[in-house]
């Protein structure tokens, strides 16, 4: 990850993600960009900044921590709802999704009857070759979907923020100014856009490989149940192992060196962050999964300037839910494979088949 942790000689035009020639087209045909929204990762130096600062203060580790209770409320509430007897349930869909997605909401100020719509939509978007989450049979068609129902709904909120500032994220994002000037429609529909994808989609996979994990690792939720103090390390080891996003592209302005590998102006680089946490010049037995595992330098946050503006969020959400979970775990059983999501650019499993009994 030296790439990102260094910057520059390293961009992030003109592209941030692989992609092929009729992924692309699919895209332009949609959205008439190269892009179906532009997220953080897609901006560079001063860009980056001011538009990282619209939400920089809402996810700093204070603000957070105020909301401790609450998320804490929320996960007891959602593992409260899984059912106690040998029916079985998907994990994925009923606990590991809509619990970030509810959480996110929160912070949008946005209400929990608009949750269902908002998770099919960024399904849509971000699983647009997914026939489990696609909108449409037709990848651009899914995408085009997607692109509609977000303007129309985050539209509405921005008109009814503008109108009425309330103390949410939401007014921050619809009122925002970059450089002086009111944030342009584009990029204020990628921001919420973003926050609805991001913010609940990397937490979800994480969630349902942290279980998984777990359940494939028996030894390991043993100790993790006799030593509940252990569970800031798993959390970590949780997101070391799932590791949900899956890459960046960064191009070169100008000729470098990274790991003794010559790079020329104008080629670009992928940074695989599942890659970067098996690194086993990093972590010791680093294809086991330990929740004790410390020292645990994971990237699963990225590195650098585009470090993970969420990152006190998802932590705080694992330790919750799973904290919640605790002395339950010995209950829970697989019983059945899981289904892992169909995705460029996020990897996890989007279907886990359990029991409680």
């Amino acid at each position: 990850m030296a790439v990102e942790a260094r910057g520059a000689p390293f961009i992030a035009a003109p592209r941030s993600v692989l992609s092929s020639e009729a992924g692309e087209a699919n895209i332009r045909q949609v959205s008439g960009k190269p892009d179906v929204l532009r997220s953080l990762f897609q901006m560079d130096k001063l860009e980056h900044r001011a538009y990282r600062e619209i939400a920089r203060v809402w996810f700093s580790q204070s603000e957070i921590e105020k909301l401790d209770a609450l998320v804490t409320h929320c996960a007891r509430q959602f593992v409260g709802r899984m059912p106690r007897s040998d029916q079985s349930f998907d994990f994925a869909s009923e606990i590991a999704v809509p619990f970030p997605m509810r959480i996110m909401m929160h912070i949008l100020g946005l209400p929990e009857a608009d949750d269902p719509l908002i998770l099919k939509l960024a399904r849509g978007l971000t699983g647009a070759e997914d026939p489990s989450r696609a909108l449409s049979d037709r990848p651009a068609e899914s995408i085009r979907l997607a692109g509609i129902g977000f303007r129309k709904y985050f539209n509405r909120v921005t008109a009814d923020r503008r109108s009425h500032p309330r103390a949410d994220l939401s007014s921050a994002i619809a009122n925002a100014c970059i450089f002086g000037q009111p944030i342009p429609d584009y990029e204020r529909l990628s921001y919420f856009m973003q926050l609805a994808i991001a913010g609940q989609e990397n937490t979800a996979y994480s969630i349902a490989g942290g279980l998984h994990a777990l359940l494939s690792h028996p030894d390991q939720m043993a100790k993790l149940v006799r030593d509940p103090t252990l569970l800031g390390t798993a959390v970590e080891e949780i997101l070391r192992w799932t590791s949900p996003g899956r890459h960046l592209v960064r191009t070169a302005t100008a000729e470098t060196e990274v790991g003794g590998q010559r790079i020329r102006a104008g080629e670009a680089v992928a940074l695989f962050f599942a890659s970067a946490n098996r690194d086993e010049t990093v972590f010791r037995s680093a294809n086991a999964f330990e929740v004790d595992r410390q020292p645990n330098p994971h990237l699963a946050f990225g590195s650098g300037p585009h470090f993970c503006l969420g990152v006190h969020l998802a932590r705080l959400e694992l330790r919750a839910l799973f904290g919640a979970m605790m002395q339950e775990l010995p209950r829970i059983s697989s019983t059945g494979a899981p289904t892992r999501a169909r995705s460029a650019v996020i990897s996890g499993i989007s279907s886990l088949p359990v029991r409680w009994t």
